[in-house]
């Protein structure tokens, strides 16, 4: 199992520069000068231009600046905002927010997906299947922000059963209906995932021999149909954490949660390379890492995996 992790580990360095690299490149080929827009237009003292050029790294080739970034990265320094601030600082505050909406909404999804998933798919056909089905397929259907707005306006503001807004801090009540609206969609497809491969397992020969040897109907569920069945639900949401994390741009929008997407979002609209970069790169690496968890469960619920 060590050398499995080492493996796997070594297998994500490629991919975490690859795609910091492709990253730095689209916004290092993006139309606009950072340092204008800084200005917000307005003509600058050449002397404060050049000086500000200098600082970010703006006045240098784009393999020079990618390869400075790399290396202050290895030493923690992300640069600096803008405004003068410390971007490690900057995201120090704005991570811990997003990292609790997307527990919350992973926590949210892989319960109720889970859960449901697996009823659905042990009652195939009967009326609790086909309401889940439709009800995942509706949720699908309709766009993030959609769904955000209408909870926000009928539990938020009509029933008032959550703050509509998130306050200040960012407390884990006032979480609760972004995280909804942030799982509600990949709810709906750990739900049919799971119920998919509940039924694919349930009728496995394995199965049916445990079933024959007189083992109970739950210890043949549980250790058998659902073990089996959660290997392709966890290696999605694994990845779905990542996805959490950098979609939560949509959620935290509607609901003015102070997070990586707000910050991300404002950065992009004042052309702020350096947080821009560093942002991404965090999520990035929160990507990959979330994938290697994944592996490393995968390859705990089937052995088998790590002879491949």
């Amino acid at each position: 199992m060590i050398t499995f992790t080492l493996k796997r580990f070594l297998q994500l360095l490629p991919v975490f520069i690859g795609a910091t690299l492709l990253v730095y490149f689209l916004v290092f080929a993006a139309p606009g000068d950072p340092i204008a827009a800084l200005s917000g237009g307005k003509p600058m003292n050449p002397a404060v231009e050049e000086t500000l050029r200098a600082q970010y790294n703006l006045d240098q080739p784009f393999w020079v600046q990618y390869l400075l970034y790399l290396k202050n990265l290895v030493t923690f320094d992300l640069g600096q905002t803008f405004s003068g601030q410390a971007v490690s600082d900057v995201i120090a505050r704005a991570f811990p927010v997003t990292a609790k909406l997307a527990i919350m909404a992973l926590a949210f999804e892989a319960v109720f997906g889970i859960l449901f998933g697996v009823i659905a798919g042990l009652k195939k056909g009967k009326l609790f299947d086909s309401t889940v089905l439709v009800a995942s397929l509706i949720v699908i259907a309709v766009p993030t922000f959609v769904l955000g707005f209408v909870l926000q306006f009928v539990v938020g503001v009509k029933l008032g059963w959550a703050k509509p807004t998130v306050g200040v801090g960012a407390p884990w009540s006032d979480l609760i209906l972004p995280a909804i609206v942030l799982g509600l969609v990949s709810l709906a497809y750990v739900l049919r995932l799971t119920r998919t491969s509940v039924i694919e397992n349930k009728n496995a020969d394995y199965v049916r021999t445990a079933t024959a040897k007189g083992l109970s109907r739950r210890r043949v569920i549980v250790v058998h149909v659902l073990r089996n069945s959660l290997i392709p639900v966890v290696t999605f949401l694994g990845a779905d954490l990542g996805t959490l994390m950098g979609g939560a741009i949509v959620t935290e929008g509607i609901f003015n949660v102070p997070g990586i997407g707000n910050l991300l979002y404002s950065a992009i609209n004042k052309g702020e390379t350096p947080t821009i970069v560093a942002v991404v790169s965090v999520l990035v690496l929160v990507f990959v890492l979330a994938n290697l968890v994944v592996d490393l469960l995968y390859a705990w619920l089937d052995p088998r995996i790590r002879y491949v």
